[in-house]
């Protein structure tokens, strides 16, 4: 079978890998996008039904591009992101090839570039861009048993309420996942409960701004990872139209909080007595943008109608108060385990090149430990806002930039 030849080859055909392709096409850089289903298909199949974007159409979006039928302060729904960069594709032109899985890539034997393997045949190419992004592989920790008599699924294969067993649930992780699918259970009658861990809880609008636009105006989007860092997990939805998570009143409208899931022994489920703390850190992570906010209003002189009820934070609930610190699954007829844990890489596929002993990327703002080969779509790859929608496009713009400086040196050639 004969090698297809190309300058780059990207990884991966959602939002990542798409904007590796209008950069690379702008430096006029031959290239190829495989996608090993169809574009932006996790949005499509691995998230539940009623998910929407977790910020406003007029700023998760690329630059080039608006959502159409779809006002600027709506949550675009799961459908119209997928539709959304169908669209895209096809205003650029990307070259993406649907339903081509590549197996691995191996750096060629006496020369520069990559033999990319896959479903459809070999590729050669100079550069490879591994646009898979963060959200690879589910991780559900081990701490009940398979065999434990109760149903567990990670918040990827969830769809909607009807779809579990009959029972309560049991929602393990309190970030934006977490906290939609506890809400949406607890409307449709079933008995909820919450496990929060340490999160971020930022204000869903404040003084008619959404918060995406005051993590704009105070620089916050621009954010530089202080390495060593823990990610800090954040709640925040844009379920109904957008409203602040605030997980007291989740606990009045009937869903019982909890602390850091820690053992399982014998049908019990144990927590950790951190969730008070657990929530002052939440609490300080909005309040705190709130003071930063009205210092910006003053200062700039702006009219924004003040909010002093917003910087109230309501009483604590009995299950803070007075933490429940195990849960006996069976007692409370609890059926279903929902874990809402985050996810895990998995590039496997790269043969090590670039990735360290525990298949982690290894690069600088994208740019890999392994010369020629390139990350895009990672949290925090070059600041805040990299695993936002339209933080990639600009991580891609700096990738492409890098790879079009190596290709001019490389193609440098000394007068005679």
């Amino acid at each position: 079978m004969p090698v297809e030849r190309t300058e780059v080859v990207v990884v991966g055909g959602g939002q990542a890998g798409i904007a590796a392709s209008e950069h690379l096409s702008a430096h006029d850089i031959s290239h190829i996008v495989l996608e090993r289903h169809r574009i932006a298909e996790r949005w499509r199949t691995e998230r539940w039904d009623s998910l929407v974007a977790n910020g406003p159409a007029w700023h998760d979006r690329f630059p080039g591009l608006e959502f159409p039928n779809c006002g600027p302060d709506d949550f675009p729904s799961k459908e119209s992101v997928a539709a959304y960069f169908e669209t895209y594709v096809r205003m650029i032109h990307a070259p993406v090839r649907c339903g081509v899985e590549v197996t691995q890539a191996r750096r060629l034997v006496g020369r520069s570039g990559f033999l990319v393997e896959t479903s459809e045949g070999p590729i050669e190419a100079s550069y490879v861009i591994a646009a898979t992004g963060a959200f690879q592989v589910p991780v559900i920790p081990q701490l009940i048993p398979l065999d434990a008599g109760v149903t567990q699924l990670h918040s990827n294969s969830y769809r909607n309420p009807e779809q579990l067993a009959p029972g309560g649930v049991l929602v393990i992780g309190a970030g934006s996942s977490g906290v939609q699918i506890a809400d949406e259970l607890a409307r449709a009658g079933r008995s909820v409960y919450l496990a929060v861990g340490r999160h971020g809880r930022p204000p869903r609008r404040y003084r008619g701004r959404d918060f995406v636009w005051w993590l704009g105006v105070l620089n916050k989007w621009d954010t530089e990872a202080v390495p060593g860092s823990d990610h800090t997990t954040i709640a925040v939805s844009g379920a109904d139209g957008g409203r602040t998570v605030d997980f007291r009143k989740m606990a009045e409208d009937g869903i019982t909080l909890l602390g850091t899931a820690t053992s399982y022994e014998q049908g019990t489920v144990h927590f950790a007595s951190d969730l008070a703390d657990n929530l002052g850190l939440g609490d300080r992570d909005y309040l705190g943008l709130l003071e930063e906010a009205d210092a910006y209003v003053s200062q700039h002189g702006l009219d924004l109608p003040e909010e002093p009820s917003a910087h109230v934070i309501g009483a604590d609930p009995p299950c803070v108060t007075d933490p429940i610190l195990a849960l006996n699954l069976a007692d409370l007829g609890i059926g279903t385990v929902l874990w809402a844990t985050g996810y895990g890489v998995d590039f496997g596929w790269l043969k090590g090149h670039g990735v360290d002993a525990n298949g982690r990327p290894v690069h600088k703002r994208g740019v890999s430990s392994e010369p020629g080969v390139y990350f895009l779509g990672q949290p925090w790859q070059t600041r805040r806002g990299s695993s936002f929608i339209w933080g990639v496009w600009y991580d891609a713009r700096y990738v492409v930039d890098h790879i079009a400086k190596q290709r001019s040196y490389r193609s440098y050639q000394p007068p005679d």
